[in-house]
């Protein structure tokens, strides 16, 4: 048999090894921005759909009040006067038995706070029928939910006016 006296090992050179490290190092560099606006774009869409869902559930609940479903006092404003009220049911009165309507299945957390021990309903800030747009707060009842959250979109709109 007759060896090649000039044939190559076979394998990397160092200098090839290091080479590819810091190509991949580059990328990787490149790569983690772009992974911190997606896992931001991503709980900015959980928030949107969030305050969708509640909202629609105050406007159902508000509406099964107009219809007379649900038990109110006349001088009230027909939205509930909690959050938890929109999971735990109210009794519809105009069915002999009292089934309970249920607007939500569950209460979505806000996705921007980051305090676990909070309830769900602790982590919203809640504006009454009687406090005006501009300077929310809570009363006797919840007409709008809003994040309590400092911070500010990608789109440069505060999650607090979303």
């Amino acid at each position: 048999m007759s060896r090649r006296p000039c044939a190559r090992p076979f394998g990397f050179t160092l200098i090839e090894l290091v080479i590819t490290v810091a190509i991949v190092g580059v990328l990787a560099l490149l790569a983690a921005p772009l992974m911190e606006v997606t896992a931001q774009r991503h709980k900015e869409a959980e928030l949107r759909l969030a305050l969708r869902q509640i909202r629609e559930a105050i406007d159902a609940y508000h509406q099964a009040v107009q219809e007379k479903r649900i038990e109110s006092p006349a001088d009230a404003s027909g939205y509930p006067p909690d959050l938890e009220s929109l999971v735990a049911g109210v009794p519809d009165i105009t069915k002999p038995d009292r089934p309970k309507i249920y607007f939500l299945r569950r209460l979505p957390r806000d996705p921007m706070n980051s305090d676990s021990t909070l309830k769900p309903a602790e982590t919203w800030g809640k504006r009454s029928y009687v406090s005006p747009p501009d300077a929310p707060s809570a009363g006797e009842d919840v007409y709008d939910v809003f994040s309590l959250s400092e911070g500010v979109g990608l789109n440069g709109v505060p999650y607090r006016e979303l």
